[in-house]
């Protein structure tokens, strides 16, 4: 019995991680999500201070109903 479990051990002693290319990859990663979060973040406020310089959004009116005149 011990020696099944040796040999399921021995297959995960033998793994090493690549920590240069992992740390490579995180920093890379890292660079790219802040870029792109500053360039979505800059977008927006240029969006919205575009649209506000123009016309103000216009919302759906409650159509017009005409009221009868009233006779006395």
């Amino acid at each position: 019995m011990a020696t099944t479990a040796e040999s399921l051990w021995e297959d995960q002693s033998a793994f090493d991680y690549d920590y240069e290319m992992l740390r490579t990859t995180g920093v890379i990663l890292a660079v790219v999500m802040f870029v792109s979060g500053i360039l979505i973040a800059l977008s927006k406020k240029f969006k919205c201070s575009k649209s506000s310089n123009s016309s103000p959004v216009e919302q759906p009116q409650p159509p017009k109903t005409e009221v009868p005149a009233q006779s006395v």
